[in-house]
């Protein structure tokens, strides 16, 4: 596709034909990436229970505590998108295979490391290789469920084992009475899906011509690393030289970035597709996810753990009420075909989730876990509807020889939002004078702000459409 939307005098289309949708092989393809994205959502949640073991392990200060959840955002997003780019051009089940070895592999050298520089670098890697999982997955299922009808089904299990893995993995870290053990058997819980997806997946691709967008890749990782160091340098004072030089950089290197797309011959994410509708509410919708969602929810089991005295097993199945939720709503969504269009469906999981939210306003002062099971119910319903609808409309909106590409473009934003969010959570809750309790609920009525702008941002690009 050019830079303007429109087909390219060669059309790309993939070596394998794709088999029958009620095919074995079909629904094994659709077992294994769904399993695969859940566990690699697990290795992702982790550190959201074991946040404080962890820490002290590693003799983290609290300060620099983002950098143990944002290791594996940052290299989801800083990759997702040539990582999408390479599945279409050089095949989806060689990069899903990559991505499952290369993920078993760091998580359980995770669990070896002795200071916090090693673990986010670990976590980092573990990104990087998510990347790969999670771009390559939606493109595998959408050639093996070509029809509108059966990719709806596809995307929405997928979608709900997005949910699923967010859901069991801090149930199953906390479960474990080491956190290094834990990542040991995540990790070997990977190894053994790679063997798997080895002997039952079957190859496709749409190549290009070309080399992929590498310098594309280093400007847009190397801006988000500065974006996030800066913010997460900013809790320590925001008008300090280093951290006005970070942010400095990140939007020189998003310029480079911009700039080099323009030019590419096979860029990472192909500008014009902003243009469409489709595509620009599924990376609204993406970016929020992660801002408003996931940047307030990854902190608060720590919050829980050190404010409430909740254990972290306790905090996960505190967790779990809002996650499972999520995975159950997910997997019911594809009822709505027909009746409820996708972006409005995504404007209302928003709508859902900032009115959970407001719920939880004042529950950590109050001393009170049981406040917050009103709102962790309605969210749990808002976050399923976006688990469901994003995937659909990522690649819903592009060619479906691009599909990976545009499943790593949504979901980098949605990780872009995630990094930021977090390290913002972190920020105003550890930065208030008010302790905890009031830095909390400055964090929660963000979010809800930020969700309610996403909802009316989707129906106001649906308007234009």
């Amino acid at each position: 596709m050019s830079r303007l939307g429109t087909p390219p005098a060669k059309t790309a289309t993939p070596d394998v034909k794709a088999p029958p949708e009620n095919a074995p092989r079909a629904r094994a393809t659709l077992a294994l990436t769904s399993v695969a994205t859940a566990v690699t959502l697990m290795t992702y949640t982790a550190p959201l229970v074991t946040l404080r073991d962890t820490a002290a392990a590693l003799h983290t200060p609290l300060s620099a505590q983002a950098w143990l959840i944002n290791g594996t955002p940052l290299g989801l997003a800083a990759l997702l998108l040539v990582a999408g780019s390479l599945a279409d051009d050089y095949g989806r089940r060689r990069i899903f295979l990559l991505g499952t070895v290369a993920l078993g592999t760091t998580t359980a050298l995770g669990a070896l490391t002795s200071s916090t520089w090693l673990f986010t670098l670990a976590r980092i890697a573990q990104g990087a290789a998510s990347a790969a999982i999670l771009a390559s997955s939606l493109g595998l299922l959408v050639h093996a469920f070509p029809s509108p009808r059966g990719r709806l089904h596809a995307t929405g299990v997928w979608g709900a084992f997005v949910s699923g893995g967010i859901a069991a993995g801090p149930l199953v870290v906390a479960a474990i009475p080491s956190w290094r053990v834990a990542y040991g058997v995540l990790g070997a819980a990977m190894l053994v899906l790679a063997a798997l997806s080895a002997r039952t997946l079957a190859e496709s691709r749409s190549p290009r011509d070309g080399r992929p967008d590498l310098l594309g890749a280093l400007a847009f990782g190397l801006a988000l690393v500065s974006l996030v160091a800066a913010l997460t340098l900013g809790r320590d004072g925001w008008l300090r030289a280093p951290v006005g030089l970070l942010l400095l950089a990140a939007v020189v290197l998003l310029g480079v970035f911009v700039l080099v797309e323009r030019r590419a011959r096979n860029p990472m994410i192909e500008l014009g597709l902003l243009r469409r509708p489709g595509f620009l509410a599924s990376s609204i919708g993406g970016l929020f996810t992660g801002l408003a969602v996931i940047g307030v929810f990854s902190f608060l089991p720590f919050i829980l753990q050190q404010a409430l005295g909740l254990s972290p097993l306790d905090t996960a199945w505190l967790l779990l009420l809002w996650s499972g939720l999520s995975f159950g709503v997910a997997l019911q969504t594809k009822r709505l075909a027909g009746r409820v269009p996708t972006r409005h469906q995504l404007a209302l999981g928003f709508v859902l989730h900032a009115v959970g939210t407001l719920t939880m306003l004042g529950a950590i002062n109050a001393g009170s876990w049981h406040r917050l099971l009103p709102g962790l119910v309605i969210s749990g319903i808002g976050s399923g509807l976006l688990n469901a609808a994003l995937p659909l409309l990522a690649v819903g909106s592009v060619p479906a020889a691009r599909a990976a590409m545009g499943s790593g473009a949504q979901q980098t934003l949605r990780y872009i939002g995630s990094s930021v969010g977090v390290a913002l959570t972190i920020a105003v809750v550890t930065s208030s004078s008010g302790g905890l309790g009031d830095g909390t609920n400055v964090a929660i009525l963000a979010g809800a702000v930020l969700s309610v702008l996403a909802a009316g941002a989707v129906l106001v690009v649906r308007e234009r459409a």
